[in-house]
C-alpha cells in the first residue's frame, strides 16, 4: 500500500468513528493516534523555517509530515478554498517535499474531502 493510501486509510477511519463536525485540534489527536497505530511514523506540526533575503522571518506548522515524505494539513472548513491549496504548496516549497495531501474533515463523505497535492 502507498504512503498516501494509508495516511487516507488513516483519515477515513477517524472520520468514520468521529465524523464532520469537531475542532481541528480534535481531528489531529485522533489522526496522530490511528497513524501511530497504523505504523507511520510522522512529526506533528514541525516548526519550518521561512526566510527572505537570508533572514528568518517565521516559521510554518504543518500539522503532519508523514514519512519523512509526504505533508498533512487538515482543515474543518465548509469548502476547501484555493488559499488552501496554495498552503499545502508552500510547506511542500519549504520542506522540499512533493506530495502533500489536504483533508477537509467538515464533509458528509471523506472521499470528497480529500486533494492530493504535488509540486
Amino acid at each position: 500500500m502507498k504512503k498516501t493510501d494509508k495516511i487516507i486509510a488513516c483519515a477515513i477511519a477517524v472520520h468514520r468513528a468521529v465524523g464532520p463536525g469537531l475542532a481541528e485540534n480534535s481531528y489531529q489527536a485522533a489522526m496522530a493516534i490511528e497513524m501511530h497505530d497504523q505504523g507511520l511514523r510522522f512529526q506533528s506540526e514541525p516548526m519550518l523555517p521561512v526566510c527572505y533575503k537570508s533572514v528568518l522571518i517565521g516559521h510554518h506548522h504543518p500539522d503532519f509530515v508523514v514519512e519523512d515524505s509526504i505533508v498533512v494539513e487538515l482543515k474543518v472548513v465548509h469548502a476547501l478554498e484555493p488559499v488552501h491549496t496554495a498552503q499545502v504548496l508552500t510547506y511542500l516549497r519549504v520542506t522540499r517535499l512533493q506530495v502533500g495531501l489536504l483533508i477537509n474533515f467538515n464533509v458528509d463523505a471523506l472521499k470528497f474531502g480529500i486533494k492530493r497535492i504535488v509540486k
